[in-house]
């Protein structure tokens, strides 16, 4: 079982800036892939930003320039600096990760486990 504890969302007026943070926990044996999804009311899930293993990362081009994803591999913890927010950013934000775990007395496994949501709201 591996555990996503996300902080950070909150209102926020256009323009300004929210960093959300996710940390994963359990028999996490290697992660290969963090990323942050966003749900708006009415809309499907979507990809916000995704960071791979090796650093690589990819955005959606609705953010590209102004959010930013980080990760503290020694945590296992993943950061998204949203900047110059809009309101079209207003979502719950969800974070994602996907890796694999080697419980004691059993193999390697891959998992993929979602945090439980946190809000956004960019308005004024």
């Amino acid at each position: 079982q591996v555990q996503l504890v996300e902080s950070g969302g909150g209102l926020v007026q256009p323009g300004g800036s929210l960093r959300l943070s996710c940390a994963a926990s359990g028999n996490i044996f290697s992660i290969n892939a963090m990323g942050w999804y966003r749900q708006a009311p009415g809309k499907q899930r979507e990809l916000v930003a995704v960071i791979i293993s090796g650093g690589s990362t990819n955005y959606a081009d609705s953010v590209k320039g102004r959010f930013s994803i980080s990760r503290d591999n020694a945590k296992n913890t993943v950061f998204l600096q949203m900047n110059s927010l809009k309101p079209e950013d207003t979502a719950v934000y969800y974070c994602n990760v996907r890796g694999s775990v080697r419980p004691v007395g059993h193999p390697e496994a891959p998992f993929s486990s979602w945090g439980q949501g946190t809000q956004v709201t960019v308005s004024s």
